[in-house]
């Protein structure tokens, strides 16, 4: 990508005030974007953005976000869907109540979104739209059985809103993550008993054996937003340290 690649394109981020957001929200505004931000703490956004305040557990919350950034840019040309939050357990440890807060904002949220933006972007003639996934939902991870599943739910989402839009000209496809370095993990790492070992396994389970970083991962989100991939859709790229397809043996 040329650093003017998104020159009069306009995007909206969701949970775009900080980590994986963040990145991309100040990606886009380098290439040339205009950008909108969702999220629940805007303030946090990048400075050229613009903010608007948005729970996307929340049908008339997300409405009138999506409504106000689309007025606010001109118009939406690209959906970034990367609001979300994390769960620990197993399939028994999770409360029901849990499960369907999860599945409300990694999955229901991301619907929302799309609902209310879909008349937006079929007026644009570079519609794309990016979810960010995990790499959770293509590998199996211990005490990860909730965010696995809603993960899993948005690879699949993805696939089929990319078949259901395609004759719009609205293309659709996801990122996998895994594990990033990012505020979310930080928080997971405090809580553990030993952060620091934590953060050794952290790192050992991905084969390049460190955390992936949030602008390695926005730059994927970008390409596939982006016009150089006119022709993707219905596509996932793992940005995961080689966790997804490596098997390599221990030094």
């Amino acid at each position: 990508m040329t650093i003017d690649d998104f020159n009069g394109l306009r995007v909206l981020v969701t949970g775009g005030g900080s980590g994986i957001g963040h990145a991309i929200a100040s990606g886009a505004l380098a290439r040339g974007a205009s950008v909108a931000v969702l999220d629940l703490d805007p303030s946090t956004a990048p400075a050229a953005a613009v903010g608007f305040v948005a729970d996307v557990s929340d049908d008339e919350s997300v409405a009138a976000a999506v409504s106000a950034a689309s007025t606010s840019l001109g118009g939406l040309d690209i959906v970034i869907n990367n609001a979300g939050i994390g769960a620990q357990g197993t399939v028994e440890t999770n409360p029901l109540d849990e499960w369907r807060r999860v599945f409300d904002v990694n999955v229901f949220g991301m619907v929302r979104v799309v609902r209310s933006a879909l008349p937006h972007l079929r007026q644009s003639s570079h519609a794309a739209i990016v979810n960010t996934c995990s790499i959770a939902a293509t590998a199996g991870l211990p005490e990860r059985a909730l965010y696995s599943a809603s993960k899993g739910a948005v690879l699949s989402l993805t696939l089929a809103m990319a078949a259901d839009h395609l004759h719009e000209g609205i293309r659709v496809n996801c990122v996998n993550p895994g594990t990033t370095d990012t505020p979310w993990i930080g928080r997971l790492l405090d809580k553990a008993d030993d952060p620091t070992a934590e953060r050794t396994a952290l790192e050992a389970r991905q084969p390049a054996g460190r955390l992936v970083t949030a602008d390695e991962v926005a730059a994927a989100v970008l390409y596939l937003a982006g016009p150089s991939a006119s022709a993707t859709t219905g596509t996932s790229i793992a940005v995961d340290g080689g966790m997804a397809g490596l098997r390599i043996r221990p030094r």
